[in-house]
């Protein structure tokens, strides 16, 4: 259940709990002092930052974690690395660009550009494998556009700012073992694409697991249809080896003892709960002071955004091509944000309700190759390997992403 998924942060009484609050209010006063002084003194904090304002640790003194996504960025991959850039009570300190959408160059400078469009940075981007571990690439333009972004336009990444991405000269699975060893026991990770580099880097340091705080995966249908075959989900159908191999050596990284944490996985049968509209979209361009003309399945294709927001305009020139493609799918003119969910769960897990099973991937199928299999009664006599989603709240969720993502547009 959520309840048990805060297992590195929360009431130091428990013994599951790996990192407990801050004594008192005179010792959490001390150290959000020194991030202050710090901050106006030109100062960039490496993690955190801020006090929690929402959820059962608001009654605590903590200081939130770290956050390193891996990320094949596409409409709504764009749309959680803003909810995560806006989101105060959370630092993001690495981005792992992977091949998926569209190909892992052209992630890589989306990241850069979407970086360069808030302002923020810099932040280290890593380039990932340009192919899975076994099959060939299959890509997603028809979905995401040809650039993975719709019809936004994004800023050229610039090398003389202070803002924006840095490209690193080491990979996106270095770049995963480098962030969990720097910060052991804190850093959350998110995948919103293919496996492909985590699980390269789970072969590179077999521990990797047992360094995270938790990972969230936005993957696979439980019980459900798919959206790539009628039994797979793309990011696991793109490389289902690379996910079939993480689920399986998962809790190798505690050797002959129980895994310390699972990890939680978000499927369609979830996250098509997710539905994002014209109305929900004018909401947070209102939000974000710069309201512009509402959407609607009538506009000519290609319409761009009025939106006085340079976020707010590249957003809806990105969801406008999402819209599109799902209303010629039969979907309705909406679109599904699978990934700012699972952004949303990694800041705060309590907001999903989950049920544990143990997962696997079929490979072999001629006709359900990449699909996830849960086996909820325990059937295979194996450990369950992962926390699955099974319930979320989409007003809250829509009300959460809005108020952030709307406040963060505004100020820039």
């Amino acid at each position: 259940m959520a309840g048990q998924l805060h297992q590195a942060l929360g009431d130091g009484r428990d013994p599951e709990v790996q990192v407990g609050p801050l004594v008192s209010t005179e010792q959490f006063d001390r150290v959000t002092g020194y991030l202050k002084v710090g901050r106006e003194e030109g100062a960039k904090a490496l993690a955190g930052g801020a006090s929690f304002s929402e959820g059962p640790l608001s009654k605590g003194y903590f200081v939130p974690p770290t956050v390193f996504a891996d990320v094949d960025t596409g409409v709504d991959d764009a749309m959680a690395l803003v909810y995560l850039l806006a989101s105060a009570d959370a630092e993001l300190v690495g981005i792992a660009s992977t091949a998926g959408n569209v190909p892992v160059d052209q992630v890589c400078v989306n990241n850069l550009g979407l970086l360069q469009l808030c302002g923020v940075g810099p932040i280290p981007v890593s380039r990932g494998s340009s192919v899975p571990l076994v099959a060939p690439l299959r890509t997603a333009e028809d979905t995401h556009g040809p650039r993975g972004l719709g019809y936004a336009e994004l800023p050229e990444p610039r090398t003389d700012s202070e803002t924006g991405g840095v490209l690193t000269e080491y990979d996106a699975a270095e770049a995963w073992i480098q962030a969990a060893r720097e910060y052991p026991g804190e850093l959350v990770g998110l995948v919103t694409g293919p496996l492909t580099n985590f699980a390269l880097a789970l072969r590179l340091e077999p521990s990797l697991p047992r360094l995270l705080r938790r990972l969230v995966i936005m993957g696979g249908a439980f019980d459900y249809r798919g959206n790539t075959t009628p039994v797979s989900e793309w990011n696991i159908s793109v490389d289902p080896e690379a996910a079939a191999e993480v689920f399986a050596v998962w809790g190798a990284a505690w050797g002959l003892e129980d895994p310390g944490h699972l990890p939680i996985i978000l499927g369609l049968n979830l996250t098509e709960n997710i539905a994002m509209t014209p109305s929900l979209l004018s909401r947070l361009a209102t939000a974000a002071g710069g309201p512009s003309s509402p959407m609607s399945v009538l506009d000519h294709r290609g319409t761009r955004s009025t939106s006085s927001s340079p976020v707010i305009r590249v957003l809806e020139d990105a969801m406008r091509f999402y819209f599109e493609f799902h209303f010629d799918q039969g979907e309705g003119y909406l679109a599904h944000l699978h990934d700012p969910l699972a952004a949303a769960v990694a800041l705060d897990p309590d907001i999903v309700r989950y049920q544990q099973a143990t997962i696997d991937v079929e490979l072999l199928g001629t006709l359900t190759r990449g699909m996830t299999v849960a086996d909820w009664r325990g059937h295979w006599g194996r450990q369950p390997n992962a926390h699955i989603g099974v319930e979320v709240d989409p007003v809250a969720f829509f009300d959460r992403f809005i108020e952030r993502v709307g406040a963060f547009a505004s100020s820039l």
